[in-house]
């Protein structure tokens, strides 16, 4: 899966590669599908598919046992920060109409580099995160008004809290590759230009997934990256928050690197469909942003990943040497590479 985004980042489409200055390739159409699984025997696939549905569900319940103070779930089942909804297209007098209605304001900031806005609301004790969306979103009827759901990282991670976070190294002065994951360390791997910045409590910190994208990304030791020595600005969404790598974290991330004129950003994370997400996703790629997203490794019966599986947004799988998807790959609502 990693490799997969590695590669496709040797390549640009038109305007795109031109602005990253990576040697030309043609990237594969958005939208292409890929070959299916039918020469496969599904008796042989179904141990594979319930073995990782069950990982992905053993995964979220790890979670929540651990954090029930910072992590509860949604009426889907899917993870998100306890006792928070965010919306945007907020303004003084809806804020104040929530507030009478027991949902007191957190926050309310904007995200400069997407012109998109983001309040934060407590939730009204007693009350689940679903009924109080429902709740909210009618109160404020011309807003857009979520859970603040937590994404995956695509594939094996974990903090990395002794090693030094990694430093810029010498690069050609070219348009920099954006990242959003966790921290990525001071590994020999990562000779790049990178730069980071913490969207969470405790970030940046260094992880090895974040460490592992970036390596594939611009590394040029050990690990050969498609584009050595660029630089790279990454985005640590996680932290050391239990409830790190939430859609609001990444909003603020697409933000930055949005500001500071990033042309390719890749996203190694998976999760549900939420409003602020896909409104931050759509703003970033309103400004020239070509975003590359995992469809992650929870198999053909786990939900569609987002964000790659929003519109525009490039979605990588991992492939066997037929071009057909993974057993383990999950699904996208397309997958282009």
């Amino acid at each position: 899966m990693l490799s997969a985004i590695a590669c496709l980042l040797l390549g640009g489409a038109g305007h795109v590669a031109a602005q990253v200055l990576l040697p030309p390739a043609q990237l594969p159409d958005i939208g292409r599908g890929l070959p299916p699984l039918s020469d496969i025997d599904p008796g042989r696939l179904e141990p594979i598919t319930d073995r990782l549905t069950q990982v992905r569900l053993d995964r979220i319940t790890t979670l929540l046992r651990r954090n029930r103070d910072t992590v509860e779930l949604d009426e889907r089942g899917a993870p998100a920060v306890r006792g928070v909804l965010i919306a945007s297209g907020v303004d003084a007098a809806m804020i104040a109409r929530a507030g009478k209605a027991g949902f007191a304001l957190i926050d309310h900031e904007r995200i400069e580099g997407l012109d998109l806005d983001i309040a934060r609301f407590q939730v009204p004790g007693g009350r689940s995160l679903g009924r109080a969306r429902k709740q909210l979103a009618k109160l404020l009827p011309g807003a857009a008004v979520d859970v603040d759901h937590i994404y995956f990282a695509s594939g094996p991670g974990g903090a990395l809290p002794h090693a030094a976070l990694a430093s810029a190294a010498a690069g050609r002065p070219r348009a920099p590759l954006g990242l959003i994951d966790g921290g990525v360390a001071a590994h020999p791997s990562v000779s790049g230009r990178v730069e980071q910045r913490g969207f969470a409590k405790g970030a940046p910190s260094a992880s090895r997934h974040g460490t592992a994208v970036a390596s594939l990304l611009v590394g040029s030791g050990t690990v050969a990256g498609a584009a050595p020595g660029q630089q790279l600005l990454a985005a640590d969404v996680y932290g050391r928050d239990p409830a790190g790598g939430n859609a609001s974290a990444i909003a603020r991330a697409l933000g930055w690197l949005a500001q500071r004129g990033v042309a390719v950003t890749t996203i190694s994370l998976v999760g549900p469909d939420n409003k602020l997400l896909a409104a931050a996703v759509g703003r970033a790629q309103q400004r020239g942003m070509l975003i590359v997203a995992a469809v992650g490794n929870g198999g053909p019966a786990a939900p569609p990943a987002f964000p790659a599986s929003y519109r525009g947004v490039f979605a990588v799988t991992g492939v066997d040497a037929k071009d057909r998807a993974l057993p383990e790959a999950g699904r996208a609502l397309h997958v282009d590479f």
